[in-house]
């Protein structure tokens, strides 16, 4: 088979899929084969997004922490498509910029619910549906500040950080029939990071050994890949999409130690 059809026959849901990664990831799915259902918190963005991916696409409005409206996007796409064998777990926010200490908890139960609880729950919901029974594959989007660490993005980058250890967890607890896998992007080219590389796009380049910020299409290939069996071999573990940018900051950090060592 080609991998242009390497996932005909399946159906996966994104969560958050009305632009960004989200979208991309929904986009590289159908491209291989797949039926796709892709949410948002309104019924308009979803709608529109799932007609700019293609014929086997349906938007279904959704917020990723609406227990109601999760069971509802589950049953309507095993309805429409007859299972779920992927599930993108890629909805995300950051309500909460600043330091740590300045933070009230308001701001830190949102982030922890939309990014660490929605994923836990679409995952109860898809394997109750289907997985359980018949196997599937669930990709997470992670960050590269689940690894790292950065000023003003602390409590962003610890819910990251808890969604990668969620992933290590699930994939031990619905394994072997189910994979769980994740993504962490480093600096790409969407509204959520929009903070990070708009008005310095350049700078971010020239510290990226690859030369350029991200694209959301370099992320939405890898959760392809990551759903597909290419990847059939590969549980519980988080693959840095970054350009670099990891490695590139090590090695700045390392050029001006010794600088100053020399001084």
């Amino acid at each position: 088979m080609s991998r242009e059809g390497r996932l005909a026959g399946r159906t996966a849901i994104v969560t958050g899929a009305s632009r960004g990664i989200g979208l991309a990831a929904a986009v590289a799915l159908h491209d291989a084969g797949a039926n796709v259902v892709l949410t948002s918190r309104t019924e308009e963005a979803a709608t529109s997004a799932a007609a700019s991916v293609g014929e086997r696409a349906l938007g279904v409005q959704a917020h990723a922490t609406d227990d109601d409206a999760a069971r509802a996007c589950v049953a309507r796409t095993m309805e429409t498509f007859g299972s779920v064998d992927i599930l993108v777990n890629n909805a995300g926010t950051n309500p909460a910029y600043g330091p740590l200490l300045s933070q009230d908890h308001g701001r830190f139960a949102k982030t922890m619910d939309v990014n660490l609880w929605a994923p836990l729950l679409w995952t109860q919901l898809a394997v109750e549906a289907w997985m359980g029974e018949h196997g599937g594959s669930i990709v997470n989007t992670a960050s590269l500040g689940g690894i790292v660490v950065a000023p003003d993005l602390g409590i962003y980058h610890v819910s990251k950080a808890a969604l990668i250890h969620l992933t290590k967890q699930l994939a031990i607890e619905v394994g072997p029939g189910i994979r769980v896998n994740a993504v962490a992007p480093g600096v790409v080219r969407t509204r959520l990071a929009e903070a990070l590389w708009k008005d310095h796009e350049e700078a971010v380049a020239q510290r990226t050994p690859l030369g350029r910020i991200g694209e959301p299409a370099d992320v939405g290939s890898a959760i392809a890949f990551l759903a597909s069996d290419d990847s059939s071999w590969i549980t519980g573990e988080t693959i840095v999409i970054d350009g670099g940018q990891m490695i590139g900051a090590t090695a700045a950090a390392d050029s001006a130690t010794i600088a100053v060592g020399a001084g």
